[in-house]
């Protein structure tokens, strides 16, 4: 027996492992020190831009929100999902991100389908000034449907601690100002599934006059970063 007797297909694993290098070194910082495929992510603190730095950390996944990217075949948008999902969770705390590292795990690796998912992280990464250190892809046949994979990602960020964000300070008479998301983001999608597909009886090409767009493309919108608006106020 061989592994890939056992479901397992090694050389396709690591033929998407060097396409997903190409993509991951386009998102590398001056703080990254090693290569994707090390067994640890290597990074240099930058502590001389802080008097007091905090590190702060979240990891995340997409949710059920997966299930639309299976049934519509669309793979080019939980990625960034997830990167947006884990900056929006240390930005709270008033953290930028420094690094992210992410988790695929299916029970049969289809590569091309990994590395659109792979290259959504590292758009997001790219537009959020972090660096994809690192990650792991497993195929585990037998634990994961066919055509099915699970998403997590990890996000280590920094903060003065002066600067650091965590309610103590909340007042009344403070200002509550209200950003717009872009619709569902990466939460209530067990809810939005039963209603959409199970109650109305739509499907994934189903056309929304409402919204004017399909119910694939108005349930995958991303999940937007509010880093971009939020940083000024950071400084």
């Amino acid at each position: 027996m061989d592994y890939r007797q056992s479901g397992v297909d090694i050389e396709s694993g690591d033929a998407a492992v060097e396409r997903i290098k190409k993509i991951a070194r386009a998102t590398f910082t001056p703080g990254v020190l090693s290569e994707i495929g090390s067994f640890g992510g290597m990074f240099r603190f930058p502590a001389k831009n802080f008097t007091d730095p905090i590190l702060i950390s979240s990891a995340d996944g997409v949710g059920t929100k997966l299930k639309i990217a299976f049934l519509s075949g669309i793979h080019d948008t939980v990625g960034t999902d997830l990167v947006n999902h884990c900056v929006n969770d240390i930005l709270v705390h008033g953290a930028e991100p420094l690094f992210f590292l992410d988790y695929l795990a299916t029970g049969r690796l289809s590569p091309d389908e990994a590395v659109t998912v792979i290259d959504g992280i590292a758009r997001a990464c790219r537009a959020n000034g972090c660096a994809l250190l690192g990650g792991e892809t497993a195929e585990m046949p037998g634990f994961y449907q066919d055509g099915e994979y699970d998403l997590a990602g990890f996000i280590v960020g920094v903060v003065d601690k002066p600067r650091l964000i965590d309610g103590r300070e909340i007042a009344a008479g403070d200002r509550l100002i209200g950003l717009p998301s872009t619709g569902l983001h990466t939460n209530g999608y067990s809810l939005a599934r039963r209603i959409v597909f199970d109650v109305l009886g739509l499907n994934v090409d189903s056309f929304i006059p409402e919204v004017g767009d399909s119910v694939a493309n108005a349930l995958l919108r991303t999940h937007r970063s509010y880093l971009a608006c939020i940083r000024p106020l950071l400084v």
